[in-house]
């Protein structure tokens, strides 16, 4: 089974490295590897030492490396839509130049990357696909992108796109008329839909925790463990399984300066902390090198100690973030929702449909049949779960 891995956390943690060092192990233990960046400030090619592209290229025997270009991803899947929104504002008076820059929407780059990993997989040309994904702000709101999509797909764009479609043969000489400016074809009306399809498959896989994990990338500093806590907890209201927590830049034992003694002693109450609160995930710690992770010598230092003889292509842990048990009688539906307090999350139904939200994070979660008809009765936070109880 081919395996998706995401490397992520705040920005300047060290996650590409990791994600470097652990494409390099998968590819030593024969595993045809692509560590692939999606992160928009690309340090992936800095990492390896050498020039990378959008297309894979082989850096070491079973391992490719590349970077996203979304322009390319853009022309590839949305060039119908630019073309269209180009024609309109040229007709509107806007150069060429400016015409094309304004038919870029805000975010596509972001929206892209998924496409990306959607495709890699369909191909199956790689046994282990490698996320160096962007902080974890933004890989939030990209995983969440499948669940918002959705929800305007099934409420507004295909009812529209049907109308549309009728009305076109009436609609198009008159609007053609009074602004010299045509109809969007289908090729153009479809491109949405499609690349929704694409979106929503890619779900599928990621909240599929035999294929796809998340391994979180902190340091032992308080913002940071915050941080990746919050991470830990929308990444699993979003269904996706996090496997492993990687706390990097350790001050090593041998350091004895002191000079470094109060950081020392902060590092040791902030490790406690890590492995507490994010237990019961595995966490690996990794000192902090006196030199540059830059470069093969490097890496090979930061793979050895990450995954000595392991493979890392292995389920660490098998995060559960969803199921529907039946409790007396009745359904229950638990999400693992760790570290919130069950104050901060906010429940409604709108008919088939479960609506979830945590500050500025929102799930529209479609519910399976059997609680399709039922309604929420009660709801309470139990060991890291809010447990739903519905009644018919």
């Amino acid at each position: 089974m081919q395996r998706i891995i995401l490397m992520t956390g705040k920005g300047g943690v060290g996650k590409t490295s990791m994600a470097a060092a652990t494409g390099w192990r998968c590819a030593e233990i024969g595993l045809k590897t692509l560590v692939l960046s999606t992160d928009p400030a690309h340090s992936l090619a800095d990492s390896f030492d050498q020039p990378l592209g959008h297309d894979p290229i082989e850096v070491k025997p079973n391992l490719w490396g590349a970077e996203l270009d979304a322009l390319n991803e853009l022309e590839l899947n949305w060039g119908s839509v630019k073309t269209y929104i180009t024609q309109v504002l040229q007709a509107r008076g806007l150069d060429g130049v400016q015409a094309q820059e304004l038919a870029i929407l805000p975010g596509m780059d972001e929206i892209f990357s998924l496409v990306r990993v959607n495709r890699h997989y369909d191909e199956d040309d790689f046994d282990v696909l490698i996320i160096d994904s962007a902080p974890t702000g933004t890989a939030l709101r990209l995983l969440s992108l499948p669940d918002v999509s959705g929800w305007y797909m099934r409420k507004f764009y295909k009812p529209l796109q049907g109308l549309a479609q009728m009305l076109r043969p009436i609609a198009e000489p008159i609007v053609k008329g009074l602004t010299g400016i045509p109809l969007p074809d289908n090729r153009v009306l479809d491109a949405p839909y499609e690349f929704y399809e694409k979106i929503e498959r890619l779900e599928r896989i990621l909240t599929d925790n035999r294929i796809t994990s998340v391994r979180l990338v902190t340091n032992p500093e308080k913002m940071v463990i915050k941080e990746s806590l919050r991470a830990h907890a929308y990444l699993s209201l979003y269904g996706v399984a996090t496997d492993l927590v990687v706390a990097n830049r350790i001050l090593p034992d041998t350091v004895v300066d002191p000079y470094f003694a109060t950081w020392k002693a902060a590092q040791q109450k902030y490790r406690r902390e890590i492995h507490e609160n994010f237990a019961p995930l595995p966490v690996f710690e990794i000192p902090l090198y006196s030199e540059e992770l830059v470069g093969w010598e490097a890496l090979a230092r930061l793979k050895k100690d990450l995954w000595g003889d392991r493979n890392p292509a292995e389920v660490l842990y098998a995060e559960q973030t969803m199921n529907v048990v039946t409790d007396n009688g009745q359904y229950r539906l638990d999400l693992y929702l760790p570290g919130i307090p069950k104050e901060q999350v906010e429940l409604s139904k709108t008919g088939d449909e479960l609506n979830i939200r945590i500050g500025n994070h929102r799930r529209n979660l479609v519910l399976p049949q059997t609680l399709a008809a039922m309604n929420p009765a009660r709801a309470k936070m139990e060991e890291d779960y809010l447990r739903i109880h519905f009644a018919a």
